[in-house]
């Protein structure tokens, strides 16, 4: 059972921040992008920290200030701009609602810091004396709430519906009825604790905070839920023990989730890589089966009437064989076809043997990336394994938010090849691939190919925005794949166009495939 940050848990912390008040602000700190801390001085120094986090949202004491980070966030800089220095007027809790609200009195005028502290929906706002709102922590747009906040607007509550407080409530009572009384303090009462108990401690701000290991903290005993508690001198020391350890550990998971999906994902896409190349070596093993039927049409041509299906012959070794042919074509079409199959296979025999190795290699690399991943246990060694795949250039382009674990590229056509330097190659099967791949695949500063005057596949490099680190044995590279997957496959010499993705354009409703480039450098390349 984890124990909420409640109504209750926010009123505790809220009487303990009292002798705050009358302080002043002397320092604002934003170390994460949802959280910020106060440093107020009143008498000595204390540190409040407040997070508008989806899971973590809270606020309480911290027993040690953390290193400020080198670049302050935008949030950060308009709270120093309008509050640092301003003494604090007063602090205190809407009502019995998870919101906090922070005075401030100084030389630019009087300003609040309201914090919402209610899940996905958290969030940490400046207001002027006019409750205009000066920054957000998150700023929320018209398209995303019904409430949006937005800087330079006036701000508008939570529109929850008024209830009385839960210290208007009588023994026998709808708690559901009454301000305060979250399913936490609902589930308490059940459990054993008494309506006077918990109204007591919140009229009279004496409170008896624990923590419960694993679980969270809270300022009332909760041993009449079955949890082990142990007695804190504050609920800040409480909440700050209990959080310090659970975001750890949750970090470690989330961590560990993100990046085994990034790499589970790799892992597909080279073993879709590795079965086209498969396909492809399976082709080059038949070639001189393919040359030789090509060479029996011609032989036995005379034999061959218009409109049959299937030659039926011997082979050079006195072998009965049955050669299957296109109908519509002459025997000598039929040889030509048959010819360039074999061609087609020899030619690519040796670089795709190679090719083969290099993903296979790449794949294992993988595997043990995932397995150090599996037996991590902290961020630490998370941390080591994301950089040892950042390195290896396996977590450039992450679709975020699209889960596709079944099919690499959204279930595009979309082929992968290695480079020799290591990059990775990416080109597609089709049109609507070609498409798919150069507006939503391919990043800026990625390299992009194209045969000169000819259709042929859209190639991408991927650069890891790193274009000039690229060397000319992987330009030439990709340079021959546009080639290959073009009309021009077979020319002695085709001029190849490439130049950096973000000068590629498509017209408005034009055909998939079709675009529009500037900037670009052309190779030449000559058939081997």
């Amino acid at each position: 059972m984890r124990i909420p940050f409640d109504s209750i848990c926010l009123a505790a912390v809220v009487a303990e921040l009292q002798p705050l008040v009358g302080g002043r602000l002397q320092r604002v700190m934003q170390r994460e992008a949802l959280e910020v801390e106060l440093g107020v001085y009143s008498g000595s120094e204390r540190f409040l920290f407040i997070t508008a986090d989806a899971m973590y949202a809270r606020a309480h004491l911290l027993t040690r200030r953390h290193p400020a980070p080198k670049e302050p966030a935008a949030f950060c800089m308009a709270l120093r701009k309008y509050v640092l220095d301003a003494r604090v007027a007063y602090i205190r809790q809407r009502g019995l609602d998870r919101i906090l609200e922070i005075g401030f009195s100084g030389r630019e005028g009087e300003f609040e810091i309201v914090a919402e502290l209610m899940g996905k929906h958290s969030n940490i706002v400046l207001l002027n004396s006019d409750k205009k709102i000066m920054a957000a922590i998150k700023v929320v747009h018209k398209s995303k709430s019904k409430r949006p906040i937005l800087p330079g607007k006036i701000y508008a509550p939570p529109p929850f519906d008024p209830k009385p407080s839960i210290l208007e409530a009588k023994a026998g009572d709808d708690l559901k009825q009454y301000e305060g009384a979250s399913p936490f303090v609902r589930k308490l009462i059940e459990s054993g604790v008494s309506l006077d108990e918990v109204q007591r401690a919140v009229r009279d701000c004496d409170y008896s905070p624990v923590y419960c290991d694993g679980h969270g903290a809270y300022p009332l005993s909760v041993t009449t839920l079955g949890l082990e508690c142990v007695k804190r001198s504050s609920i800040s020391q409480a909440l700050e023990q209990h959080f310090e350890s659970i975001v750890g550990e949750d970090a470690v998971l989330q961590q560990r989730a993100s990046l085994k999906a990034q790499l589970e994902r790799i892992v597909l896409a080279r073993e879709t890589a590795l079965g086209g190349i498969e396909e492809a070596l399976e082709a080059a093993s038949h070639a001189h089966e393919r040359q030789t039927e090509a060479e029996l049409i011609l032989a036995y041509q005379h034999l061959i009437g218009e409109g049959d299906t299937e030659l039926e012959t011997e082979d050079y070794d006195g072998n009965p064989v049955t050669i299957v042919l296109d109908p519509k074509k002459t025997p000598v079409e039929n040889a030509n076809r048959m010819f360039k199959r074999a061609k087609k296979a020899k030619e690519g025999a040796d670089e795709v043997a190679a090719q083969r190795q290099r993903l296979e290699r790449d794949r294992e690399d993988l595997l043990g990336a995932l397995y150090s991943l599996e037996s991590a246990t902290s961020l630490e060694e998370i941390v080591k394994v994301r950089a040892f795949a950042d390195k290896r250039r396996w977590l450039h382009h992450q679709v975020v938010g699209k889960k596709k674990a079944e099919r690499p590229y959204a279930g595009f056509s979309i082929r992968e090849q290695m480079s020799p330097g290591g990059w990775r190659v990416l080109y597609g099967d089709n049109a609507t691939s070609n498409d798919y791949l150069t507006t939503r695949v391919a990043g800026n500063n990625d390299l992009w190919f194209h045969v000169r005057g000819v259709r042929s596949a859209h190639v991408v490099l991927q650069t890891q925005n790193q274009p000039q680190k690229v060397q000319t044995e992987d330009l030439i590279f990709a340079a021959k794949l546009a080639v290959s997957k073009s009309a021009s496959k077979h020319s002695s010499y085709v001029a190849v166009d490439y130049t950096l993705k973000k000068y590629v354009r498509k017209p408005k409703k034009s055909a998939p495939g079709f675009v529009t480039y500037t900037e670009e450098k052309t190779l030449h390349v000559e058939k081997s």
